[in-house]
């Protein structure tokens, strides 16, 4: 059941009409709109907002580390309707020992870097990703530089392999 703050909101009720399952709450502060979608249906919902909603453009995928608090993890879609002149936002949350959700790819080719950075910045993964893996960072570093328990002068480096 839709929750009661988005009763009156247009695209909550579309996502609520094509999947109860996948609405899991949200709320419109400063003229914009930010739905919590169940991690499970995430493709499904994205998939539907291109097609009958007119969000043509992904404008951005990133994440947010809310640790210590749990579920640790949100990852969040900027979606933008052209047509409509219209922008939303998607936030999935994720538990730190199980960051793990679907690839956006199939709906949006533009979600493969995206995804990548955050991957390689958070540690998030991507399921069916075509080519996860690191983006910024080399491909031998270690951890993931912006976890909130990652050390701020990062790893110590050991100058006895020299």
């Amino acid at each position: 059941m839709l929750p009661e703050t988005l009763s009156e909101e247009p695209l909550a009720q579309a996502i609520e009409a094509h999947n109860a399952a996948a609405l899991r709450g949200g709320l419109r502060a400063v003229g914009e709109l930010s739905l919590e979608i169940d991690p499970a249906h995430i493709v499904d919902v994205l998939r539907m907002m291109k097609q009958q909603e007119q969000f043509n453009r992904l404008s951005s995928v990133t994440a947010v580390d809310w640790y210590p608090v749990e579920p640790r993890f949100e990852v969040v879609y900027y979606l933008h309707s052209l047509p409509r002149n219209l922008r939303l936002r998607l936030k999935c949350r994720l538990r730190g020992d199980a960051a793990e959700i679907d690839s956006a790819t199939a709906v949006w080719d533009a979600a493969n870097w995206y995804e990548r950075e955050v991957f390689d910045l958070f540690g998030i993964q991507f399921r069916n990703h075509p080519d996860l893996r690191r983006i910024m960072m080399p491909d031998d570093w270690e951890g993931h530089p912006l976890r909130r328990d990652f050390p701020v002068h990062g790893h110590k480096y050991s100058y006895q392999n020299e």
